[in-house]
């Protein structure tokens, strides 16, 4: 196990050569604070507190310990040794190689950092050991602080059949369904009957959406409870399940609660976490559109009521489905911090990482109910390296070519654990930051998540920014028409990127033209004088031919200084901008009209990518004179892929289950063909599962 100690001058040097990436990480540009860390010197915590997590989450909770001047230490997988959380902390220590079992859910590894650094107490951050119960024994058995509840409260709240139990008896408004362990199969046909459909499967020790089906019939109970015992089992090394009635089109509101060792316990308010995909949640905001004072109050009275009744001390969150008639229904308690704290730091001014901590250290909680506020609104926005048009985000990966947080502009927060050069590998969530917005009322926090995300310049990997742009700036987002189906309801036929109106479509292609155009003039200058040329003056008019989603626009350009005049299908377009090229983000004003393009590629083929309206565009500028050679050029093969099968998205292959020479059946295609393996795999279901085998899948191939 390798230790060594990041001083402060070097962690000086390392920030100085890289201020905008450190600003971005952990800079909150406001003019009115977000949330504070106000820190009394006479209130003594710890010393020394070791983050037993990576990335974001472990750069956030580092920033507080520095304002209070905490020592941190951080912990890593080999891979991570260059991770910003390492470079942030003041000691680091590697506790094994890169998969999870092997390092950070590695106990005996952290345990001995922590003898090693001296560490007082462990931050356990979300996922990993955040609900472990037997890391917070440990902890306590050697006298080191868990900064989160006790044990009881995390067994108790992380099994989900006693704490249904816990929370009836709590007087907490609970989902019909069975409070026992499901057997079998069978068994659970017979609940699901009892209950009536349609019923909600789950893990009892599960949670973020692992372990959890939807069964409308007979049939699918069966085949859900199959499933379901399986991925449990696998991701949380327990197989229980039980049976509850399915809120049909629910939505999905947290209560934030903090709570203290001496008998005080606060609500801080509401957060909407309605937009999920595969129950996981993509866009959070608070306070949530659809809650009255009363129900609000209701909802935190009881989650209150609940934390108390497990004697819960740090900070948690209680999650209930709410129907359309405002009735909610407890659903699970996090006994964590959870992902989209940021947004209630936001309207609250609290922060909750220095109250955990503050907790942790024995102090009773500095507020009263009556102290907690509502200002403004937040919204939050998960940015993930994953492909949005696959079933709304499957992962990628991928090295970040090219990084730039939209830090510059007002009351826009980016929590994040990366930097340009970073990887993002298959080991981990593939979470390259949260972004979040803050604004006095919503539709002021909604712009300027618009902005933010058209200014968030992010490339070498896929990214969901399209997915987001879309989800906030649609008509139904913004009026608060919102639930858990939101995107199935929107998207039928999955995400499909931004639909290019006429006159979108027309800004488009101006902007392209002008691009081209500006490029071509640049090509021509040496040192701001012309090159050597046949030509005497610098050309000022172009005709070209633009080709964007199969249609072909003949377009004019003129150009002088930094304006270009497009004619295009009849209509004159003002085109102007500083042309900075060598920059990734592309301020332009279209007919007085202010728009953020990214400019993701261009080449010396005419081909040209620009980001627009968060969505990735393909344009093929050419002139006039090369579109029409262009059309006696032998057209591009498209490559055979009968015989291959791909990776959808990144992963490990986990199983051989045939021989060479075996005879399959084809699963890709509607048809009876036979074909036989030549390889050494088999596609064992539509989505593409394997057993027994640990080589690593990259978007790869398997060739049969």
């Amino acid at each position: 196990m390798a230790s060594y100690t990041v001083s402060g001058a070097l962690q000086r040097v390392l920030f100085g050569l890289q201020r905008v990436s450190f600003k971005s990480r952990c800079h909150v540009n406001t003019t009115v604070s977000q949330y504070s860390t106000v820190y009394d010197s006479n209130e003594k915590t710890f010393d020394k507190i070791l983050i037993a997590n990576r990335g974001e989450i472990a750069c956030r909770v580092m920033k507080t310990c520095k304002k209070m001047g905490i020592k941190t230490v951080a912990v890593h997988s080999d891979v991570d040794s260059s991770a910003v959380h390492v470079k942030m902390a003041d000691e680091a220590v590697c506790v094994g190689p890169a998969p999870t079992n092997k390092s950070y859910l590695n106990m005996d590894a952290i345990m001995k950092a922590i003898k090693q650094t001296g560490a007082q107490a462990v931050h356990p951050g979300y996922g990993f050991l955040s609900e472990n119960k037997e890391f917070a024994r440990r902890l306590a058995a050697e006298g080191v602080t868990f900064i989160g509840p006790d044990t009881h409260a995390i067994q108790a709240m992380g099994d989900k059949i006693e704490s249904k139990l816990i929370a009836k008896k709590a007087k907490v408004n609970t989902i019909p369904g069975f409070d026992g362990v499901v057997k079998d199969a069978e068994e659970a046909v017979r609940i699901a009957g009892e209950i009536g459909y349609p019923v909600m499967i789950k893990a009892s020790a599960g949670g973020g959406g692992k372990g959890m089906r939807i069964a409308w019939n007979d049939e699918e109970t069966r085949e859900g409870f199959r499933f379901s015992s399986q991925e449990a089992a696998s991701s949380f090394g327990d197989d229980r399940l039980l049976i509850e009635k399915f809120i049909d089109n629910p939505r999905h509101i947290e209560i934030q609660v903090l709570a203290d060792k001496h008998g005080n316990a606060l609500w801080l308010n509401e957060r909407e976490c309605s937009i999920q995909r595969r129950n996981q949640k993509v866009v959070e905001e608070a306070p949530s559109t659809f809650l009255d004072p009363e129900t609000r109050q209701a909802m935190g009275e009881q989650a209150v009521s609940l934390a108390k009744a497990v004697q819960y001390s740090s900070a948690g969150t209680v999650e209930f489905l709410v129907d359309s008639r405002k009735n909610f229904y407890f659903l699970e308690m996090n006994t964590r911090l959870q992902v989209e704290h940021p947004i209630t730091e936001c309207i609250t001014g609290l922060d909750l990482v220095q109250e955990m901590i503050r907790v942790a250290s024995g102090y009773t909680l500095r507020h009263k109910q009556a102290d907690i506020p509502i200002n403004g609104w937040a919204i939050e926005s998960r940015v993930y390296a994953e492909d949005p048009y696959k079933s709304f985000g499957l992962p990628s990966i991928g090295r970040l070519s090219q990084y730039q947080e939209p830090v510059n502009l007002l009351q826009v927060r980016v929590d994040s654990g990366i930097q340009e050069g970073s990887d993002i590998s298959i080991y981990y969530d593939p979470m390259i930051s949260k972004l979040v917005t803050y604004g006095s009322t919503r539709a002021e926090a909604l712009q300027r998540m618009v902005e933010a995300l058209d200014s968030y310049v992010i490339q070498g990997v896929t990214h969901n920014i399209p997915l987001l742009r879309e989800v906030i700036t649609h008509p139904r987002f913004i009026s608060g028409d919102i639930s858990t189906k939101f995107l199935q309801e929107v998207y039928p036929e999955g995400f499909k990127g931004h639909q290019l109106s006429d006159s979108e479509r027309r800004e488009l292609v101006a902007t392209a033209a002008s691009v081209f155009v500006v490029a071509q003039i640049r090509s021509q200058r040496f040192l701001g004088n012309l090159r050597v040329s046949s030509s005497q003056q610098e050309r000022r008019r172009w005709e070209l031919s633009v080709e964007l989603e199969k249609g072909v626009h003949a377009v004019t350009v003129s150009h002088s200084g930094s304006a270009c005049t497009v004619d295009l299908d009849g209509k004159r377009m003002d085109v102007s901008s500083e042309w900075n090229l060598a920059s990734a983000l592309l301020p332009v004003t279209i007919n007085g009209t202010q728009r953020t393009v990214q400019c993701l590629s261009r080449n010396a083929a005419g081909e040209i990518e620009l980001q627009y309206f968060g969505t990735s565009y393909k344009v093929r500028v050419l002139s006039k004179l090369a579109a029409v050679l262009s059309k006696h050029m032998p057209e591009k093969v498209p490559e055979d892929t009968s015989s291959i099968l791909r990776s959808p998205m990144p992963g490990s292959v986990v199983a051989v289950s045939v021989m060479p020479g075996d005879t399959i059946s084809s699963f890709l295609q509607n048809s009876p063909q036979l074909v036989t393996l030549t390889g050494t795999f088999k596609l064992l279901s539509r989505q593409q599962k394997y057993k027994n085998c640990n080589e690593p899948l990259n978007n790869g191939l398997l060739q049969f």
